[in-house]
């Protein structure tokens, strides 16, 4: 590492298997590059504890804004994480005990003087689905639960429900379910392996026509535009990889009103870079651990939210 650069540390998969033109990682990234920073990839598998002390295998990392050729790897060392000036904490979900495990050593490296982005007890605390039931007046009616039960008697009172895993991601394992569908039994089975594990529930909102729109928070603020993303005809889910289109539109009266709500909470736990999700007038789910979005919108309204992010995280030094 050069004495007097930015020194960033990633721990993210494997960046060969990214798609760049999406991937709000390597947004990131690229901003970092832009700024004279050195770069440190990990994966976590290069992370470990030693006697209190955070430390990682970490490989020095250039990137440019190519889609065939966006990445160029050096050389490996042991590097104390603390030592780092931030480190952007991008592995995505499954939210499983490895995961959790990760954040402690990331608290250890917070503690000797390194800014983890975003910080590891809200990585922690705010689950992306189960979090939003602090915020019971901005969401739909929301159950968890393990009692398939329980997602039945939900059903028969609201008629049509959507229905998925607290630890999911892209829109995986996500069932729009009406009553009377013949298969709600064995997605209440499935999704709760008949009763080990908690489930989500909420109540179907049909602006989902309309867009599943991302809004992205740095800092606490919201950035001015949102990314609708608008069902195909073949299926519910709003997600871009499941193929639904992406719409870049500003903030409603209501969106800002929900980010007024949110946006303090998550700015004083440590979260510089979120992603709520807002169907209509409800929030339905507060992504803290890997959100997307940002190479859609800057490319749409021509910003540099990365830009604004590393501000926050300068600023912060």
């Amino acid at each position: 590492m050069t004495e007097g650069r930015l020194k960033i540390g990633i721990v993210m998969d494997p960046i060969e298997s990214i798609t760049p033109k999406k991937d709000s990682s390597l947004a990131m990234l690229l901003e970092a590059e832009r700024r004279g920073a050195d770069i440190i990839s990990f994966s976590q598998t290069d992370l470990t504890l030693a006697d209190g002390r955070a430390m990682g295998r970490g490989t020095s990392l250039r990137v440019r804004d190519n889609e065939t050729d966006w990445f160029e790897k050096g050389a490996s060392a042991d590097v104390a994480l603390g030592d780092l000036d931030a480190i952007l904490m991008r592995k995505d979900p499954p939210f499983d005990m490895e995961y959790i495990y990760t954040t402690y050593i990331l608290d250890r490296a917070a503690l000797a003087g390194c800014r983890v982005v975003n910080a590891p007890q809200a990585l922690r605390d705010m689950n992306e689905k189960a979090y939003t039931a602090w915020y019971p007046d901005l969401t739909p009616l929301t159950l968890i639960t393990r009692s398939m039960d329980d997602m039945r008697a939900f059903l028969a009172e609201h008629g049509k429900i959507v229905v998925k895993p607290l630890d999911g991601m892209g829109g995986r394992s996500i069932f729009v379910v009406a009553l009377g569908d013949g298969n709600a039994n064995v997605i209440f089975e499935t999704l709760t392996d008949y009763g080990r594990r908690f489930a989500m529930a909420q109540v179907f909102v049909p602006e989902i026509t309309l867009g599943d729109k991302r809004i992205l928070l740095i800092d606490g603020e919201p950035v001015p535009y949102a990314l609708a993303r608008i069902p195909s005809a073949e299926d519910n889910r709003g997600n871009l990889v499941m193929g639904a289109t992406g719409k870049g539109q500003p903030l409603s009266d209501r969106d800002r009103e929900i980010c007024a709500t949110v946006g303090p909470a998550l700015r004083a736990a440590g979260v510089v870079f979120a992603g709520i999700d807002v169907i209509g007038d409800f929030m339905t789910e507060i992504n803290v651990t890997s959100p997307t979005g940002i190479r859609e919108l800057d490319k749409l309204f021509g910003l540099n939210i990365a830009g604004q992010m590393f501000d926050a995280i300068e600023d912060a030094l």
